[in-house]
């Protein structure tokens, strides 16, 4: 949505800067681009793909997506040395797949500015954890911004530059889901160049190469940057006192503040926008003209802790929880308990939880898509009764109904490692690893070399679908379709497999029960050494797997119910057709239906064909 100057002035109103509507990641790219980063990097995962995916529109910054976070940090610090302005985008736990090279940069610094963006998950909406990446800047010893609405979004890309190129330093600009998936106006300015193109690489040895005896000369120099960036805290722009009723004053920031000051429109507040350092003047302060002072942080007592070592009475997490989201209406329930509002407070929060109708809507649990080529995976699993070790991705789901078909889930590209250690450790249970295609280049490739190299058995299935499918279909190695749109040669799975030295390798189409079955089971045979089964079949968001539909024909179903083991949505139960009078029987919805053969394969009775 634009605000266009032409219509305003058709409605006698000066016509002033172009306004958008902007998701929080498109913002960042929108700042990505006006700011003149010539290269940006990252790996995807919810809430920070966005970014990434927007910033590549723009064909005057050169955006790629990276193996995995680490990779992704290494390529935009080195384009920082080279002179360039860069970006590194990750979600929370990717940083600390990032974190090697992170401590690192945090040592050399960089030549040109360079912003690493962390977009956290309060609530645990799409992650495996709520990790508050708050703790990294502080660790690190590096800068950390926080925005609050999409405008702040794409000015503290800039920001972050501009500090990162003053202080020598990356520099962390942190967002969470809600910033990031929520939506504000914000005004759009020009391109500013400030990268002269290609260059010769400037040598600073002392700098950039960090053998021991470097690197304690450049750990004094971190010590001083941060000594001088806790002053530059207290002028900062963007850390504001907002001076209104004294009794009480209140320190947050982010899309805390913006549900605080819905819940407290009278209260005085200091409006973080640098989360680290803290301010340590402004909040002195500010807490020496309210008579209460609290904190509304989500996740950990990072300003809290930091504000009572101070000597500087606060309160927090006495009052709000320290997990979850922070919203409105719980703040608002927790003040009342704190005494901080009146228990009849009439205060109007836009928050579904005071309508007087609530809207409930139906649970639903995740489920994988109709056409999935990692249904036949899961069921043949189940009906196995194998001990799985999972990953992250799509197929993690395999762990609801009705496969119930994973035993562990811990973080990217674990689950080879985890397998061999378990397998070493002597369980006798028949077991797989199971990771999908953009996981295993992620982080799969280093376990399953570390199987061959310890002569560990153990059997990995590769879920091959062609694309990164949980955070939308976006290309990786095995895909060879770049983030710019071009096209390489792909990565063969099945050879990379063979050079890191498993000597018994299948690959199979996802769709061919009776191959799948049989490669498992082959698989299954190997002693003493890893075996890898490549399962193979396009995401049906990258291409559908055939040109009709499945069908249910009503006489020969028994309603066995083997069709719903399947666990795909398009398979229903048909109350109007009962087998002897009792069980409904199954319908196919055809709308639905992407015609992947599954079922028909499974149904016992032949009451599945396909309608072409």
């Amino acid at each position: 949505m634009h605000v266009d100057n032409a219509i305003l002035k058709e409605h006698g109103i000066e016509g002033g800067p172009l306004r958008t509507l902007l998701l929080g990641n498109e913002a960042i790219a929108r700042g990505a681009y006006e700011a003149g980063v010539a290269f940006a990097c990252g790996y995807p995962g919810t809430p920070s793909t966005e970014i990434l995916q927007s910033l590549a529109q723009y064909h005057e910054v050169r955006s790629e997506w990276a193996t995995n976070e680490k990779v992704a940090l290494d390529t935009a610090l080195g384009a920082a040395y080279a002179g360039h302005s860069a970006l590194a985008v990750m979600k929370h736990v990717g940083v600390n797949v990032a974190a090697d090279t992170l401590f690192s940069a945090s040592y050399s610094g960089v030549k040109a500015g360079l912003v690493i963006v962390t977009a956290d998950d309060p609530g645990i909406h799409s992650s495996q954890n709520e990790q508050d990446n708050r703790q990294y800047a502080r660790f690190a010893k590096i800068p950390m911004l926080e925005p609050s609405d999409s405008q702040e979004c794409k000015d503290f890309v800039r920001l972050g530059l501009e500090i990162s190129r003053q202080f020598d330093t990356p520099v962390f600009l942190r967002t969470t889901m809600r910033i990031s998936h929520g939506k504000s106006i914000v005004e759009l300015g020009e391109r500013i160049v400030n990268d002269s193109g290609p260059r010769e690489f400037e040598k600073h040895p002392h700098k950039y190469v960090l053998i021991p005896a470097h690197a304690q000369r450049r750990h004094p120099i971190v010590e001083e940057r941060v000594r001088k960036l806790r002053a530059f805290a207290d002028t900062f722009e963007r850390n504001q006192i907002e001076w209104r009723n004294r009794k009480l004053g209140i320190i947050a920031s982010g899309h805390a503040y913006l549900c605080a000051r819905e819940v407290f429109p009278d209260a005085s507040f200091l409006k973080l926008g640098m989360a680290y350092p803290l301010p340590e003047k402004l909040v002195r302060e500010l807490a020496a003209g309210v008579e209460r002072l609290i904190v509304v942080e989500e996740l950990d007592p990072f300003y809290e802790e930091q504000i009572l070592a101070w000597g500087i009475a606060a309160e927090g997490k006495s009052i709000f929880p320290i997990t979850g989201e922070l919203r409105t209406s719980t703040i608002r329930e927790r003040a009342i308990q704190a005494g901080l509002l009146p228990a009849d407070s009439d205060i109007a929060i836009a928050d579904p939880a005071n309508d007087a109708e609530p809207f409930v809507a139906m649970v639903r649990p995740p489920a994988l898509c109709p056409g999935c080529s990692h249904r036949g995976v899961f069921y043949l699993l189940r009906k196995k009764r194998l001990i799985v070790f999972g990953d992250i991705g799509c197929y993690s789901i395999g762990v609801l109904p009705p496969f119930n078909a994973m035993d562990t889930v811990t973080c990217m590209g674990a689950s080879i490692g985890v397998a061999h250690g378990a397998l070493q450790a002597g369980i006798t249970d028949k077991s797989v690893a199971v990771i999908g295609d953009s996981t295993f280049f992620h982080s799969g490739i280093a376990p399953l070399v570390n199987q061959v190299y310890n002569g560990g058995g153990g059997v990995t299935l590769i879920l091959d679908n062609s694309a990164t499918g949980m955070t939308g279909a976006q290309g990786n190695p095995g895909t060879g379709g770049t983030l710019m749109g071009e096209q390489h040669r792909p990565v063969d799975i099945a050879q990379v497999v063979r050079g890191l030295g498993v000597e018994d390798v299948w690959t199979v189409n996802a769709f061919d029960m009776e191959a799948l079955d049989g490669a498992i089971e082959a698989a299954l045979a190997v002693e003493g050494r890893p075996a890898v089964v490549v399962v193979r079949e396009e995401c049906v968001f990258v291409e559908r797997p055939g040109p009709g539909v499945l069908t249910v024909l009503t006489e020969p179903c028994t309603a066995c119910g083997i069709c719903f083991k399947v666990g795909c949505p398009a398979i229903l139960k048909d109350e109007a057709h009962l087998f002897r009078g009792k069980r409904p029987k199954a319908m196919i919805d055809p709308l639905m239906c992407t015609d992947c053969d599954i079922c028909r394969q499974v149904c016992p009775f032949d009451a599945i064909v396909s309608v072409r």
